[in-house]
């Protein structure tokens, strides 16, 4: 079918996400007790959606949450696409069905900045941050001038981000929504590819921006959890306890609800008026790149900020303040030797770490890992973007066999529901219940029951979900709906770790 012009006063565009498939954060499993369609929303197509002409008709279509239809297709004028590398699949296929209808693409976001090459039928590339190269596309566009490609090494003023909009979704589908204050990394991990897209000097959005945004959400009914999708959240610190959290503080005063995760470095422990704030703020959760306990690891991969601590004890000080932590691990550095599994094994169980997300080591295109095993002939394809596939697009230098059988032994190990539901208790022990928490709704009422019957009845874990139902009603009973929370969790990794 003939591709339809582009060039048009008013044009009918689609905004299209393609659909994750079962992974670790996808939560898939966990989202069906709670009768929610996805764990997150698009945040980069919403404020893509803002930056577009407000005269176009917009339509977005999250395949996390609903089908593309023919009608949808028929509708268009063009199809503005954004992935991740775990959506690869998926974006290949609603790419195929765009161009079939006739459709005009256009592409943009991580997947497709890292490997726009390996998708021929898209028309125009926006790459890098929109901020900086979808205006002078759309200048061209306007002029029927519009070229294949648009890069820049520039980085974009976040300050001039126009709120995202959030009237193209349904919020009621989602568990969380997202929310981003900053844009880059002030450290130089050589396997992560944030430094490589978004620059070592954190850039900022201000305390003002933030509460527009929030507000926006509050206004449309939201009260639950959300996510500051920044890489590293603490990377300004001293904007953050100047600035942003006070008025975080002041933002929630007489609101329902409203909790806050996020992404930070090991090294907020060091500072103890920093967590607490953030707990004040309404934030009770945080992920945390631990990687590996192994020094040698830590310098070969440039964690810095990791070395020469007690991780264990870091840990459990963040979660003292009242944060959870969730924490990333890794396995198959050089001089990871056959020891490192029963090492991250301990290490998970001993930190009172319950979402453990544990991969095989991987090289991202742009950063120093991928350039260093490429010299070394060491690479072998592309990085499949799911953290615990069990797969690797490098050579490692132990024995593949070994390393596979390790890494499976720890997935067996810490999502078997007897040692998950320890580390549970382990974690509850340690943490510091926030003062304020999400207000039960009926959905939420419900999960309890949900939750009660399909694992505490037909689960193989049942005799472990209502141990830990009647440690926690008579230890801390604040935190029940916690521990029913983390129970549903466990239900799916053991389901996206086949175990």
């Amino acid at each position: 079918m003939p591709s339809r012009n582009l060039k048009g006063a008013i044009m009918k565009t689609l905004l299209l996400y393609p659909s994750f498939p079962d992974t670790f954060w996808s939560f898939r499993y966990s989202l069906k007790f709670i009768h929610k369609k996805a764990a997150f929303p698009p945040l980069g197509l919403l404020t893509v959606g803002s930056m577009l002409p407000e005269s176009w008709p917009k339509r977005l279509v999250d395949l996390n949450v609903d089908k593309l239809t023919e009608k949808d297709l028929a509708w268009a004028d063009a199809a503005y696409i954004s992935a991740m590398a775990v959506q690869r699949k998926s974006a290949h296929q609603t790419i195929k069905r765009c161009k079939k209808a006739g459709l005009k693409v256009v592409a943009g976001g991580p997947l497709f900045t890292s490997e726009h090459e390996q998708f021929g039928e898209v028309d125009h590339f926006v790459l890098n941050e929109a901020e900086q190269t979808l205006p002078p596309f759309l200048a061209d566009l306007k002029n029927d001038g519009a070229r294949p490609l648009y890069t820049t090494t520039e980085f974009a003023d976040i300050q001039r981000t126009p709120i995202p909009m959030w009237e193209l979704i349904n919020l009621k589908r989602y568990a969380s929504m997202s929310i981003q204050f900053s844009r880059g990394c002030p450290f130089n991990c050589d396997f992560c590819n944030v430094t490589a897209l978004f620059g070592h000097r954190p850039r900022i959005k201000t305390a003002t921006q933030v509460m527009a945004e929030l507000d926006v959400l509050y206004n449309r009914g939201w009260y639950g959890h959300v996510f500051f999708v920044d890489d590293n959240f603490i990377g300004n610190k001293k904007y953050l306890m100047n600035h942003l959290l006070p008025a975080l503080i002041e933002w929630r005063k007489g609101k329902r609800g409203f909790l806050f995760n996020t992404e930070a470095s090991i090294n907020l422990a060091d500072n103890e008026d920093l967590m607490n704030m953030m707990v004040e703020a309404g934030f009770d959760t945080v992920f945390v790149g631990i990687e590996t306990p192994e020094e040698e690891s830590l310098a070969e991969c440039n964690k810095k900020q990791n070395k020469n601590r007690n991780l264990i004890e870091s840990v459990k000080r963040i979660q003292r303040t009242g944060l959870q932590v969730q924490g990333g691990f890794i396995v198959g550095f050089d001089s990871d030797g056959p020891s490192i599994f029963q090492r991250q094994i301990d290490f998970i169980q001993k930190s009172g770490i319950v979402t453990a997300m544990v991969g095989l080591l991987q090289a991202p295109p742009g950063t120093k890992l991928y350039e260093r095993l490429k010299k070394e002939g060491r690479l072998r394809g592309l990085v499949s973007g799911d953290n615990v596939d069990g797969t690797t697009n490098i050579i490692p230098k132990m024995d593949m066999k070994q390393l596979l059988k390790g890494y499976e032994n720890i997935l067996n190990n810490i999502y078997h529901p007897r040692p998950y539901y320890k580390r549970i208790k382990t974690f509850l022990r340690e943490y510091k219940a926030p003062k304020i928490s999400i207000p039960i709704d009926l959905q939420r009422f419900l999960a309890f029951f949900r939750t009660s019957i399909r694992i505490g009845i037909f689960g193989r874990e049942r005799i472990q979900y209502w141990n830990l139902m009647v440690w926690t009603l008579f230890r801390c009973p604040k935190l029940l709906p916690l521990a029913v929370t983390l129970a549903i969790h466990g239900h799916h990794f053991r389901k996206v770790c086949k175990l």
